[in-house]
């Protein structure tokens, strides 16, 4: 299925790379992080390419919902709990200065941005907002409590932030990424050093971003233990109300709405990747119970990256590998991280100081509650007996009813009914 941003921009194509080259910087992966950490090194007058495995924007970034905030749902109070008031205020202030760079680039752009306000409410939680907002004061981040939503169910109110945003993110990035040197349809299958490695040709780098969504390289950074991926799901109603802002529920589990044009979009139904869940079985009976009016016009799945602590992972790879940084693990907010990831790593690959690159290093603590949820799925998926599995580190697939895939509990690599790759980290099809 494909989402309402794939009927509406002309997306630019890009040859395959025939030979061998060399460059400065070498990205891989085409969606919107990669693509704006070429843009951003292109402005600063640095030599590199992107190569993408299929054509770019072609994941996650075309299955967005798109909303630009620094406001990740309830996150201040946990984050100054969990590292203090310093971090927690500077990962504001990294994600607000993402928001104004889209701003400002987005001004000779047209991408349908428009600036929302972003609310995040609970249904019956009411004190979760209270610490969330007392957190908030005590940063000195401007934000309010609102008791009334224009929600079709009653909830316990909500925290607003002021002067957040939307856009259309394909017509954004086809845009930015004119004039870029790109090759589309051009896989890495390993790296050697800093050279990366094709089907049949070499790319040699002297730095390498890898903005893969998951990264692919087993060896270095311990991302097989450190992310886990989320399915959730999107339709498009024609005939709902508008909402006038951008919503989402503090529960992963719970629904988010935002506008486009005359349709309304909700997501839910989320579950881990190879789990069961709601899908859009869960979005088709609400929009029956509370829009029986509307009429659906489009429905599409997405996947995000999961960190074990809720902050990104930019920065270097990992502590052995100098001159290879890594985007992942955007938690659902995919396009305010993904500027965020570029502004950083842009900076760090062109020797720059960036204040906010300690808040994001991959190299922080893995001991989390999360990393023994991982280890468990790995183990037991890994002890499943099946014919059908994951060629990234053996796991049994689970059949997936509602998208008709197999889909990997461990580490979300997803393949069609026949076996051919969807998602990575995979980096091929399962075995005959």
């Amino acid at each position: 299925m494909n989402s309402i941003w794939q009927y509406g921009a002309e997306r630019p194509e890009f040859p395959a790379l025939r030979t061998d080259v060399s460059t400065d910087v070498l990205i891989i992966g085409g969606g919107m992080a990669g693509i704006l950490c070429a843009f951003l090194l292109k402005q600063a007058g640095a030599d590199c390419l992107l190569v993408e495995a299929k054509s770019i924007c072609s994941g996650v970034t075309q299955n967005t919902t798109a909303k630009l905030t620094s406001q990740h749902g309830l996150i201040y109070d946990r984050l100054i709990r969990e590292f203090g008031s310093e971090t927690a205020r500077g990962y504001f202030d990294a994600n607000e200065a993402a928001l104004e760079q889209y701003r400002r680039l987005c001004r000779d752009i047209d991408c349908d941005f428009e600036e929302k306000d972003s609310y995040v409410y609970s249904v019956g939680d009411s004190k979760k907002l209270e610490r969330e907002l007392a957190a908030l004061n005590r940063l000195g981040i401007p934000a309010e409590f609102v008791k009334e939503l224009p929600l079709p169910f009653p909830t316990a109110g909500a925290i607003r932030f002021q002067r957040q945003a939307q856009f259309d993110p394909l017509r954004f990035a086809y845009s930015i990424a004119k004039g870029l040197s790109i090759y589309e349809n051009t896989a890495v299958r390993e790296l050697v050093g800093t050279t990366a490695i094709t089907d049949s040709e070499r790319i040699a780098a002297k730095k390498i971003i890898v903005a893969t969504h998951f990264p692919f390289i087993n060896k270095h950074g311990s991302y097989f233990l450190k992310l886990y991926q989320h399915r959730s799901y999107v339709i498009a109603l024609e005939g709902a109300p508008d909402p006038g802002g951008m919503y989402v529920d503090e529960s992963q589990s719970g629904m988010s709405f935002r506008s486009y044009k005359n349709l309304l979009l909700i997501g839910g139904g989320a579950h881990r990747t190879g789990k069961q869940g709601g899908d859009w079985r869960e979005l088709k009976a609400f929009a029956a119970r509370f829009f029986p009016d509307a009429s659906e016009k489009c429905a599409w799945a997405t996947q995000d990256c999961m960190t074990l602590d809720g902050i990104p992972y930019i920065g270097r790879y990992s502590g052995r590998t100098e001159d290879i940084y890594v985007a992942a693990g955007f938690n659902k907010w995919g396009m305010t991280s993904s500027m965020t990831a570029a502004m950083i790593l842009s900076d760090m690959v062109l020797g720059r100081e960036n204040r906010y690159a300690g808040i994001f290093s991959p190299s922080r603590t893995i001991l989390r509650r999360q990393l023994a949820v991982n280890a468990f799925e790995a183990v037991v998926n890994l002890l499943t007996p099946t014919s059908k599995r994951c060629p990234h580190m053996g796991c049994a697939l689970k059949w997936n009813r509602a998208e008709h895939t197999w889909d990997c509990p461990c580490h979300g690599s997803r393949f069609d009914r026949d076996g051919s790759l969807i998602d990575n980290p995979a980096t091929g099809d399962i075995k005959k």
